[in-house]
C-alpha cells in the first residue's frame, strides 16, 4: 500500500447523475452542466486528466418528449434513451466547447470490459483522448443494454460503471456528485441529527449498515452502490469522494484539502491536509 497526499491526485473520474443533471422529470439543469464543464476544463489546464462518467440520458429523453412521469416500461425505457443520449452530448458539447475544451462520447457494455481485446482498445482510446486533452464522457449503452435497466446484474448503475472505470485506468480519485453532501451515520432525509462522516478508512458491516435510503425516482442506485464503489477503489489503493452537486465548484475545493463530502480512501489522511480556514 502506496501512502498518497492530496497531492498526488491527478487522474480523476467524476460521476454526475440523472437526479443532478436534472431539475425536475421536465426540465435539464443547464447551470451545473455549465459549472461542470468551467472546473473540468479548468482542471484539465492545469495538468489533471479528467473523465466523467454521467448518467442522465433517459431523463434528458424524458423531458424532450414531455413526458411528466417516469416510465417503467423497459421499452419505452430504452427509447427515451436512445432520444436523449444524443441531446446529452450536444449539451455537454456546447458547454464544453464555451471552455475552449473538447469532449468524446463513450457508451459502454459490460463485455466490453471482459473481452481482452476490448478492454485493451477502451483503454488506448481513454489515454489517447486524455493525452489530447479531451474529456471522455461515459455512460453505459442503456439503449441496447437490457439487464441494466431491468436492474439484473451487469454494471447495475453508474456508480458501479464509474468504480470499474476508474480502476481501469488506475485513476487516483473518483468523485461522485450526488444530491446529498456526503455519507452520514443515518439517513439525512429521515433524521436531521444524522452527522456526515468526513473520512471514511474501511467499508465493514457497520459502514454498509449505514447506507440506507435510495436516490429520486430516475435514480437506479443509492448509497449502497456508492459504498461498493468505494470498496472497490479502497482496495484498489485509491480514493473516493461522495460530494454535493449542487454546485460542481465543490471539486475545486475537495482537491485543495478542504472538508467537503466524505472521503473514503486508506492512502490519504484527510485530516492531515485540511487548512485552517474551512469555510
Amino acid at each position: 500500500m502506496k501512502l498518497q497526499t492530496i497531492k498526488d491526485w491527478r487522474r480523476i473520474v467524476i460521476k454526475i447523475g440523472t437526479n443532478s443533471i436534472m431539475k425536475d422529470v421536465a426540465q435539464v439543469d443547464f447551470k451545473k452542466l455549465d459549472r461542470l464543464a468551467f472546473v473540468c476544463s479548468t482542471l484539465v489546464s492545469e495538468g489533471y486528466e479528467v473523465s466523467i462518467v454521467s448518467s442522465g440520458s433517459v431523463g434528458v429523453g424524458a423531458s424532450i418528449m414531455g413526458i411528466n412521469v417516469y416510465p417503467t416500461d423497459i421499452n419505452e425505457q430504452q427509447a427515451l434513451s436512445a432520444i436523449g443520449q444524443s441531446a446529452l452530448m450536444g449539451h455537454y458539447s456546447r458547454f464544453f466547447n464555451y471552455y475552449n475544451r473538447n469532449v468524446a462520447q463513450i457508451l459502454l457494455t459490460k463485455d466490453v470490459f471482459e473481452f481482452e481485446k476490448s478492454y485493451g482498445n477502451f483503454k488506448n482510446t481513454i489515454f489517447n483522448l486524455i493525452a489530447r486533452g479531451v474529456v471522455p464522457i461515459m455512460n453505459e449503452n442503456d439503449s441496447v443494454s437490457l439487464e441494466e435497466l431491468e436492474h439484473v446484474t451487469k454494471f447495475g448503475e453508474n456508480d458501479t460503471l464509474a468504480a470499474i472505470v476508474a480502476e481501469s485506468i488506475d485513476a487516483d480519485l473518483l468523485i461522485i456528485l450526488s444530491d446529498v453532501d456526503g455519507f452520514y451515520d443515518s439517513n439525512p432525509k429521515n433524521n436531521p441529527d444524522a452527522k456526515r462522516l468526513s473520512q471514511v478508512t474501511e467499508i465493514n458491516d457497520d459502514v454498509r449498515a449505514m447506507a440506507t435510503g435510495v436516490g429520486s425516482e430516475f435514480a437506479k442506485g443509492g448509497m449502497a452502490t456508492k459504498i461498493n464503489a468505494a470498496e472497490r477503489m479502497i482496495n484498489n489503493d485509491a480514493s473516493m469522494v461522495i460530494a454535493d452537486s449542487e454546485d460542481p465548484i465543490v471539486i475545486f475545493q475537495i482537491l485543495n484539502g478542504y472538508d467537503q463530502g466524505t472521503l473514503f480512501s486508506r492512502v490519504v489522511d484527510r485530516e492531515e491536509h485540511l487548512p485552517n480556514d474551512t469555510n
